[in-house]
């Protein structure tokens, strides 16, 4: 290598040795090869300060927008649904109500309405239309009428399918362990609480649950703690 300072050259190359005898014309041609490089005209944008072609036109592409955090990006993708959860006639006789609401509340998810109920048995005729073929509805209908829900909107990312992780599986004998059906019951029949199967399912067992003006709308203070 050489280091040049002023118009002196240093050679500090093994290639080069210091060396009284070295040959006059051999450090001449060292010195030419030097400046020859330092001087290098080079049309390549690698050894240019401006930015080619390309990169200035990326760069007018994206000027105008902003830059967008992949997790943010990610975040702002999440779809906020709503869920019916309904505490059923045998959960309310048992005191678990306030367990239930507690495990949701813990989560973070959002109460929007909640209500003590009496159902009809068109309601939950309504409400239950889909087993209408089964052998077991009218047995249903009984036990659902039987006596107060509380009926519950809850809302958040992922709330449905979260929710159903809460609750359990269908026969608390099959519910892991930290399910509310898996902790708090024992039987399909007396099975606690009813939770949405899906997105759609929830925003209509809502409508059909509550009224105009039962349901609220408010922000959570810890919502920054829960979401980004």
């Amino acid at each position: 290598m050489e280091a040049v300072s002023g118009s002196s050259v240093c050679v500090t190359s093994s290639l080069a040795p210091r060396s009284p005898t070295l040959p006059k014309s051999t450090v001449s041609l060292l010195r030419a090869s030097h400046q020859h490089l330092t001087a290098f005209p080079s049309q390549s944008h690698l050894f240019s300060y401006h930015s080619p072609p390309y990169a200035k036109t990326l760069r007018a592409r994206t000027a105008s927008k902003p830059a967008i955090f992949l997790p943010h990006l990610i975040a702002s993708l999440e779809q906020v649904d709503q869920t019916y959860i309904m505490v059923k006639p045998d959960g309310v006789q048992r005191g678990l109500v306030g367990e239930i609401i507690s495990r949701f509340e813990k989560k973070g998810f959002k109460l929007t309405g909640l209500k003590l109920f009496q159902c009809s048995k068109e309601l939950a005729e309504e409400h239950y239309k889909d087993l209408k073929q089964k052998s077991f509805f009218p047995k249903l209908i009984d036990y659902i009428t039987s006596g107060p829900v509380v009926c519950m909107a809850w809302e958040g990312v992922g709330v449905v399918a979260s929710a159903r992780k809460l609750i359990g599986a269908t026969d608390p004998l099959q519910a892991e362990p930290g399910t509310i059906r898996g902790d708090l019951a024992v039987q399909t029949g007396r099975n606690v609480v009813h939770g949405s199967d899906s997105p759609d399912n929830g925003k209509r067992e809502i409508a059909l649950w509550f009224k105009e003006g039962e349901l609220c709308e408010w922000t959570p203070v810890q919502a920054p703690w829960i979401r980004e």
